[in-house]
C-alpha cells in the first residue's frame, strides 16, 4: 500500500466522519485512528496477528428475591407459562409440585424444553412474564417447602 492510498484512505474517512479504520493484509497491518490529533499506523506484519482481547462480560443483573427455594432458569431463552396460548399455565401461585412437574417451557434456539420444578412444596409466586426472555440462572418461581 502506497502513500497516496493512505491519504485517499484519511480523505474518505473524514468525508463519512469515521473515527478508526483498520485493514489487514497477508504481511501487512494499517490502522488509523482519527481523534484530536490525527494518526496514521502502518507497520508490516511478520507474525499473524493477534485477536483483541475478549471483552469483559458482565454478568447480567438478577434482582433480588426473597428468602425460600427458587426455581432458576437452566439456560438464556424465552419463558412460556403454557405449551400454546390456548392452554392453561403449567403453574400458578398455590399450585403443589414435585420434582418431576413441569412448570415452564423455555425456548432456546427454536427448542422447546420443558423446565420441571426439581424441588417439592407449592408456587408462591411466578417471577417472570409469558414470552419474557430469561438468563442462566435468573429467578423464575419462588416455592414454599412441601
Amino acid at each position: 500500500m502506497n502513500t497516496r492510498t493512505v491519504r485517499q484512505i484519511v480523505e474518505l474517512m473524514k468525508q463519512a466522519d469515521l473515527t478508526e479504520f483498520e485493514i489487514e493484509e497477508e504481511n501487512f497491518r494499517l490502522r488509523i485512528v482519527r481523534g484530536p490529533v490525527a494518526s496514521a499506523v502502518a507497520a508490516p506484519s511478520t507474525t499473524p496477528a493477534q485477536a483483541p482481547a475478549p471483552a469483559q462480560q458482565i454478568a447480567p443483573v438478577v434482582p433480588a428475591v426473597p428468602e425460600g427455594n427458587v426455581i432458576r432458569s437452566p439456560m438464556v431463552g424465552t419463558f412460556y407459562s403454557a405449551s400454546a396460548p390456548e392452554t392453561p399455565r403449567f403453574v400458578e401461585p398455590g399450585s403443589k409440585v414435585s420434582p418431576n412437574t413441569v412448570v415452564c417451557i423455555i425456548e432456546a434456539m427454536k427448542v422447546m424444553n420443558e423446565i420441571q420444578a426439581e424441588m417439592s412444596g407449592t408456587i408462591s409466586e411466578v417471577l417472570v412474564e409469558n414470552g419474557q426472555s430469561v438468563e442462566y440462572g435468573q429467578p423464575m418461581f419462588r416455592v414454599n417447602p412441601a
